[in-house]
C-alpha cells in the first residue's frame, strides 16, 4: 500500500489521520468485546445455575400431573378448556450494541380458570408446578437467547478489532513511515541541491 501513495504532505497528514482514527477504533472495540466477554460469562453462570434446578422442577410438575391424572382421571378436557396464556412478554435492553432480551410474565390474576366440581387439590399443585415450570424456562430461555446474541457480538466484535491491529494499523504506519522517509529524502535532495547553486553563485 505505502508504494501506491504519493509521497506528499498532504497524504501524510491524512494517513495520520486514519492511523490515529484506527488505533482509537482498536481500543473501543477492545473495550467493547471485554465488556461483552464479562456480561457473557455472567450469563453462563447463571444459566449453569437454570439447568441443574430446572430438570428438577420439570420432573416435579411431571409427577404432580401424573398425580393428578390418578385421582381426578385424565384431566387433558380440563387443560383444553384453561385460556391462551398471554402473559409472557418479550421487551429488549441494549448492551453495548447488542439488543438482549428481557422476558417478563404478568402476574398471575386472582380467579381460577376450572371449576372446583370436578377437580381436586392434586390439580391446583399441577397447575401451580407448571407455573414455576413456566417461570422457569422463560428465564432460561432469556439467558440462553443473550448468550447467544452476546457470542455472535463477541466473534464479530474480534473479526474488526483483529481487521484493524493486524492489517490496517500496521498497512497506516508502514504509509507514515514511507512518506516521512521520502519526504526526508526530497528536502534532503532540495537542500543538497540549494548547496549546489549557492557554491555556483559564489564562484563566478
Amino acid at each position: 500500500m505505502a508504494g501506491q501513495v504519493f509521497a506528499t504532505k498532504g497524504n501524510l497528514i491524512n494517513t495520520k489521520k486514519t492511523l490515529s482514527l484506527a488505533k482509537l477504533g482498536y481500543e473501543l472495540l477492545d473495550r467493547k468485546r471485554n465488556i461483552l466477554i464479562r456480561e457473557l460469562m455472567s450469563l453462563i453462570d447463571s444459566a449453569g445455575r437454570l439447568r441443574g434446578t430446572i430438570e428438577q422442577v420439570y420432573k416435579d410438575a411431571y409427577q404432580a400431573l401424573q398425580i393428578a391424572n390418578i385421582t381426578m382421571g385424565v384431566v387433558t378436557p380440563i387443560a383444553e378448556s384453561m385460556p391462551i396464556d398471554k402473559s409472557v412478554e418479550v421487551t429488549y435492553k441494549n448492551v453495548m450494541g447488542v439488543q438482549l432480551p428481557c422476558v417478563s410474565i404478568a402476574e398471575p390474576k386472582a380467579e381460577i380458570s376450572y371449576g372446583f366440581m370436578h377437580t381436586n387439590s392434586q390439580l391446583d399443585k399441577a397447575y401451580l408446578a407448571f407455573s414455576r415450570v413456566k417461570e422457569m424456562t422463560a428465564t432460561l430461555a432469556q439467558v440462553e437467547n443473550s448468550v447467544y446474541r452476546l457470542a455472535i457480538a463477541i466473534k464479530k466484535t474480534q473479526r474488526r478489532a483483529n481487521a484493524l491491529k493486524n492489517i490496517i494499523i500496521p498497512d497506516s504506519e508502514q504509509t507514515v513511515k514511507y512518506i516521512a522517509d521520502s519526504l526526508e529524502e526530497k528536502e534532503r535532495e532540495e537542500f543538497s541541491r540549494l548547496k549546489v547553486i549557492k557554491a555556483q553563485k559564489s564562484r563566478s
